[in-house]
């Protein structure tokens, strides 16, 4: 099977033994202690949702503020009693400018898109509130 190739995007961060996190030659960031890399991981899907909806909505016209949340539940996966995020719940409330009738196909654009959401063997439910 051929290799598909597109473009290739490459990241790096660190983490010190004190637990700040930097990229590479950039600011750094110091967590506070009840932040769980599993707070992280669903911060990471916000965001990313959030910026994939942007960049399709910038795509089609429109100007995009919006926030989000998510909530995960970790448990004992059936398949091989590992403990994973065995459900994620992502909302995203947007205000596009100007507004769109139907926001379907942005919606269906920016789940697509999401590389954290592609990457996760789980598949996030979404709740999108878009005015």
């Amino acid at each position: 099977m051929a290799e598909l190739r597109g473009k290739v995007f490459e990241y790096a961060i660190e983490v010190g033994s004190d637990g700040a996190t930097s990229v590479p030659g950039g600011a750094t960031v110091g967590l506070p202690a009840e932040w769980t890399p599993d707070h992280l991981l669903l911060a990471a899907l916000v965001h990313c949702s959030i910026q994939s909806l942007a960049h399709h909505a910038r795509r089609f016209g429109h100007e995009l503020r919006a926030s989000g949340s998510a909530s995960g539940r970790v448990s004992k996966r059936e398949g091989d009693g590992r403990y994973a995020f065995v459900e994620i719940d992502c909302r995203i409330e947007a205000e596009l400018t100007p507004a769109a009738p139907d926001p379907s196909e942005l919606i269906a654009r920016a789940e697509r898109d999401c590389f954290v959401s592609a990457t996760l063997a789980l598949k996030p439910r979404y709740e999108w509130r878009i005015g």
